[in-house]
Order: C-alpha cells, then structure tokens, then sequence
C-alpha cells in the first residue's frame, strides 16, 4: 500500500511539473519565435517530444517555410535538442529535454 501511495504522489508531481513546464514555454516559445504559430508548436512538441524535423514540417500545418524557422530557432534557443543530426535524405531527429527529463524523474537528456 505504501508503494502505491508513493508512485502516486510521484506521478502527481511529474503532472504538476509538466504543467508548470507548459506555462512556462509558452512565454518562452513565444518569445524567441515570435510567430502566430508559437502555442500550435509547443502543443505539438508536448504530444511528440522525440520527432523527426520533417515530421513537424508535414504534420504540423504550418507553412514549411515557418515551420523549418521555428526549428531552428527552438534549437538555437536550447528548447529542441537535436539526437541525430540530419544526414543525405535523413530528416534530424530532435527532442524536448525539458519534458522527457521531467517523464523519465531524472536528466536523461
């Protein structure tokens, strides 16, 4: 019983923490893209926080062009991580430190 209540109130945690994570991304998100497209890419992201960059492009509905700047603009600002970098016709495959590290209860990332 006492395992229980402590994965619970771990898990509980984790959920307030992911939402204190969303909050604050979305002033920070906002702030260095400076694009309408801003909360649309974090609510993205917060769905698949390990992604391939061609993934968002075809997927996200925003325009390719402003897609593929956002990208680059999260990476410059450290919110994206790249795993692998982009290679001949292989799309990089990057990730979302801050929300696998707050899943995974340690800096895996």
């Amino acid at each position: 019983m006492r395992a229980i209540k402590t994965q619970a109130e771990e898990n509980q945690r984790k959920a307030a923490d992911i939402l204190s994570l969303y909050e604050r991304m979305k002033r920070e998100v906002t702030e260095l893209t400076r694009s309408q497209y801003a909360i649309h890419t974090l609510d993205w992201v917060f769905e698949r926080p390990i992604f391939k960059s061609s993934d968002f492009v075809a997927s996200s509905g925003i325009p390719a062009p402003t897609a593929n700047r956002i990208l680059g603009v999260l990476r410059g600002g450290e919110v994206l991580k790249v795993l692998m970098e982009a290679c001949g016709n292989r799309p990089a495959t990057l990730c979302f430190p801050a929300l696998l590290n707050i899943a995974e209860g340690r800096e895996a990332f």
